[in-house]
């Protein structure tokens, strides 16, 4: 899960060949929060909301110790399957696994130093709702 570094271009927030303990961060866009929903966007305004996805990467590559590792927006809730296992049988359902999660259009994975970096840096972003889950090492 955690990961040190020592390389890179660092800004002067940190001092060059400090170690930092880099952790690993779950990002889920999950919910229009205070944003118009997407399909009711004009052309302009979605313009505007990927123009903040854009500053998101920029702020991104120019944070310490900070590395977008993937992302993406995903489908429509309704192209979704649910993949359940009760007593060896795998049920397949269509559709999101909870209401929670029908609004959630995308992720990312990120790595950083710690969550207030990670709040930082998602506040560029539209103001979603978002769950931020810490990874964890298996081993």
């Amino acid at each position: 899960m955690a990961s040190t570094s020592s390389s890179g271009d660092w800004p002067s927030e940190l001092d060059p060949g400090e170690e930092v303990e880099i952790m690993k961060y779950l990002v889920l866009l999950i919910g229009d929060g205070d944003t118009v929903p997407w399909s009711e966007h004009t052309d302009e305004e979605k313009s505007a909301v990927m123009a903040r996805f854009g500053d998101f990467d920029r702020a991104c590559r120019e944070r310490a110790g900070v590395e977008i590792l993937a992302g993406e927006a995903l489908s429509d809730p309704g192209d979704a399957t649910v993949m359940r296992t009760t007593a060896g049988r795998v049920h397949l359902t269509e559709g999101p696994y909870a209401e929670a999660i029908e609004g959630m259009g995308g992720f990312y994975l990120l790595e950083a130093p710690d969550l207030d970096v990670v709040v930082d840096l998602l506040s560029v972003l539209p103001p979603y709702d978002i769950q931020i889950h810490p990874t964890v090492d298996p081993s």
